[in-house]
């Protein structure tokens, strides 16, 4: 990379990879060269970056208390560090940006060992840990939802809102109207869970499906996310029911099926919130119950609190309370009309342009705000 490109870190999920495709994405429309620093598991996704501009950086995420597992991980990080440390110098970056989890540590400490310029984006509505021990050391913080540093100004005084960057596919889809469905029209249903979450997708909707009245199951058409363990014995219940359902393992057109749904259930991870409230699609969200800084249930507490999605925690993600919550909607589509306007009202499909110009200041390309 010719001196003045960005290196990006992120690694372990799509949640932190997509906004990092969206940023480089912004980025390239401004012919800044950007380059991916990521672990060997996350690797497999970064189809967006050429091969050539991928570098794999050794990390491990603290998943245990236990001194043998911790030794591990600190080692990992370690060797991950000295080889960030050594790969700097040739790929010569003029800012270092890291979008969460363990894998952006070794390269962001390495860039703030050697005095390169660094910006951390958040996209949760609470700051995760690998953020939280970064953000002390780099230069700036983005945030994907207002007022999160509101309480440590520390933080807070070097803390700019910019959202929550979005990929171009996903700002195609957010140019479709919500399309109001009448109480006798086809019902759109998409289902998603991530690798995480598509299981309890899978235990909880059809039962749920099943329970509504025949006249409803009628109109559905469900488009689900399914692991391959769950996949016959899904499909089977759907057919059995006569329900007009797609169920398969992953959706390489998630947002274009987003875009084309009356309601989503979901998970709510930063990139699912992000994309929902962009093309504004009203949601059932069910966070992630065992995440330690409880993030996704944070998450989808600020589309359920603009009105957008109604949040149910798993504890509640039963077939009889999904049932009924589907039902309602289904009776009042003047009700999803509403929801899918509040959802909208928080997207922001402009901000990877915004963190481009905050990275950008940063590294001193453009002036900073007066």
């Amino acid at each position: 990379m010719a001196k003045g490109g960005v290196l990006v870190a992120a690694g372990g999920t799509g949640g932190h990879l997509f906004p990092a495709e969206a940023l480089a994405a912004a980025l390239a429309k401004r012919d800044i060269a950007v380059e991916l620093a990521t672990d060997a598991r996350a690797a497999r996704h970064s189809g967006a970056f050429a091969q050539s501009a991928v570098h794999i950086i050794p990390s491990a995420t603290i998943r245990s208390r236990n001194p043998f597992s911790l030794a591990k991980t600190g080692t990992l990080l370690g060797y991950g560090l000295t080889k960030a440390w050594l790969k700097l110098p040739f790929i010569r970056p003029s800012v270092v940006v890291g979008f969460g989890g363990y894998p952006t540590i070794p390269p962001l400490l390495a860039a703030t060992l050697r005095g390169i310029p660094t910006v951390i984006h958040e996209q949760n509505a609470v700051m995760g840990r690998a953020n939280r021990f970064l953000a002390p050391r780099v230069r700036m913080i983005a945030t994907g939802f207002p007022g999160i540093l509101d309480k440590e100004p520390d933080l807070a005084a070097k803390a700019t809102y910019t959202g929550n960057p979005v990929r171009p596919v996903v700002i195609a889809a957010a140019a479709t109207p919500y399309a109001q469905p009448d109480t006798a029209d086809l019902l759109q249903l998409l289902v998603f869970g991530g690798s995480q979450g598509a299981h309890v997708m899978a235990e909880i909707v059809p039962p749920a499906i099943e329970r509504l009245e025949p006249r409803l199951q009628m109109r559905l058409r469900i488009v689900q996310q399914a692991r391959d363990e769950d996949l016959s014995r899904v499909r089977h219940l759907y057919a059995r029911l006569r329900v007009n359902a797609e169920i398969a393992p992953f959706f390489t057109d998630l947002p274009a099926r987003m875009a084309a749904s009356h309601l989503v259930v979901s998970r709510s991870g930063a990139s699912t919130v992000a994309e929902l409230a962009a093309i504004g699609r009203p949601s059932i969200l069910v966070p992630l119950p065992h995440a330690l800084d409880q993030d996704q249930r944070a998450n989808a507490g600020v589309l359920a609190q603009a009105g957008g999605a109604i949040r149910l925690d798993q504890a509640e993600f039963t077939p009889d309370r999904l049932a009924a919550e589907i039902a309602a909607l289904a009776a009042e589509p003047e009700r999803l009309s509403a929801m899918a306007a509040a959802a909208k009202s928080q997207g922001a499909t402009d901000a990877a342009e915004r963190l481009a110009d905050l990275v950008l200041r940063v590294a001193g390309v453009i002036p900073p705000l007066r």
